[in-house]
């Protein structure tokens, strides 16, 4: 199990929350308390370097905001994050440092660590991204089962129960999401690895791996 720690998934140094996954052991402990870490966070942000926009939103002042872009709080945007024309952002969303968002995403209760990329009709729910990971245009987590159940992740050796009814997707460090992909709940992708464009995702995905489709994942050269 120790592939699915946040250790082994994540760089933390590229990320301002931290302290938010302190004292967890798997990254999706850290999703119920994303809103309440932001909150916390944000009365701490200096005032050079952020500004407070209105109700529990704070944005960097060398971010680049879209007049049509929609920002819920509580939200934090990075320093030299992009934020495009038409993204929706619904609340407790931490935007990384230089990291994009872009037309018609969607996030919602997600953490994008540094440089994460979602430039073209992704959503992006219940879920966390690794420094420099990027989906291609129209991939998408999925946060809930069809039957409504509690979130399983499966991996190597067995299941890990999670007790959460929605958890979309970890992406560990630089890891490459092909266009129109689905990455089903409890999906988790280990660091460098890729997946193809028209997957379906589901369970554990090893690091320096390449993800062709459900059954055929091999290991990078």
């Amino acid at each position: 199990m120790e592939c699915l720690e946040i250790r082994n998934l994540y760089d933390m140094k590229e990320t301002i929350a931290n302290d938010l996954f302190k004292g967890l052991t798997y990254p999706w402990e850290a999703l119920p308390n994303i809103g309440s870490f932001i909150l916390q966070l944000g009365k701490t942000l200096s005032a050079d370097e952020y500004e407070k926009k209105s109700e529990n939103i704070w944005i960097a002042k060398s971010a680049k905001v879209a007049p049509t872009a929609y920002i819920n709080g509580p939200t934090i945007i990075g320093k030299e994050a992009d934020i495009r024309h038409g993204a929706f952002i619904r609340g407790n969303a931490i935007v990384g440092e230089g990291a994009v968002v872009g037309n018609s995403t969607e996030l919602k209760n997600v953490v994008l660590f540094n440089k994460v990329q979602v430039p073209h009709y992704n959503y992006v729910g219940d879920s966390i991204l690794g420094y420099k990971a990027h989906m291609g245009a129209g991939s998408i987590t999925s946060n809930v089962k069809a039957d409504k159940t509690k979130v399983t992740v499966a991996f190597e050796g067995g299941k890990i129960e999670t007790g959460l009814k929605k958890f979309g997707a970890m992406l560990g460090d630089y890891v490459e999401v092909g266009c129109n992909s689905v990455l089903n709940p409890g999906t988790v992708i280990g660091k460098e690895s890729n997946v193809y464009p028209l997957s379906m995702v589901r369970g554990f995905v090893k690091a320096n791996s390449i993800y062709k489709k459900q059954g055929d994942i091999v290991k990078k050269q």
